[in-house]
């Protein structure tokens, strides 16, 4: 049996698109407040697929939340708080500068729970996340289903190829759903060339 973490930690939930990690968040997020505890939720700017002012999964689970577009502002709406819990998703959006504010805001003695991808569609590493999975007390690495074959996905990749998401094609800040990306196994996952 595991202990539970203590006051002050960092858990991250991880994984590729389709994993239900925001969907994971929000639940954690309901038990909080279900058990009294104050919590903030934020979400990047960048992710506006369910409009602004909500952290919300490809199966329509929401929780309303704070947007902030990058790590400045991330600190300005908790300057001079301390929830309980300050739950960030989509965290990849707000690069390696997270590792930082993340690691304040534990040693202040918040729970800092972070979501977001831990692969980019083409495979590689997806910073912040590897940092934070490395030094967090708490990692939950959630898979998908291939849609090629229905086994574990650890993967995803870009499938939109009309003209209007070519010139997205090389940005890894493109956010998109199933009309645009797919899960992927390590065996049906495929790079450009």
């Amino acid at each position: 049996m595991r202990a539970a973490p203590v006051a002050g930690h960092v858990e991250v939930i991880c994984g590729p698109m389709f994993a239900g990690k925001s969907e994971e968040l929000v639940r954690r997020v309901r038990r909080a407040r279900l058990a009294g505890l104050e919590v903030e939720v934020v979400n990047h700017a960048l992710d506006a697929r369910h409009g602004t002012g909500q952290v919300a999964s490809h199966s329509g689970v929401s929780v309303v939340s704070r947007t902030a577009p990058d790590v400045t502002a991330l600190r300005s709406l908790l300057e001079g708080r301390s929830p309980d819990l300050v739950a960030i998703d989509e965290a990849q959006f707000f690069g390696p500068g997270l590792v930082d504010v993340v690691d304040e805001l534990a040693a202040r003695g918040l729970t800092v729970l972070v979501a977001g991808l831990s692969v980019t569609f083409d495979g590689r590493p997806f910073e912040p996340l590897p940092t934070l999975m490395a030094t967090a007390e708490v990692v939950t690495r959630l898979t998908a289903v291939c849609s090629v074959c229905g086994g574990e996905a650890a993967l995803h990749q870009r499938v939109d190829t009309d003209a209007t998401s070519d010139a997205l094609a090389a940005a890894e800040e493109h956010v998109g759903g199933i009309e645009s990306y797919q899960a992927r196994c390590r065996h049906h996952h495929e790079t450009a060339a």
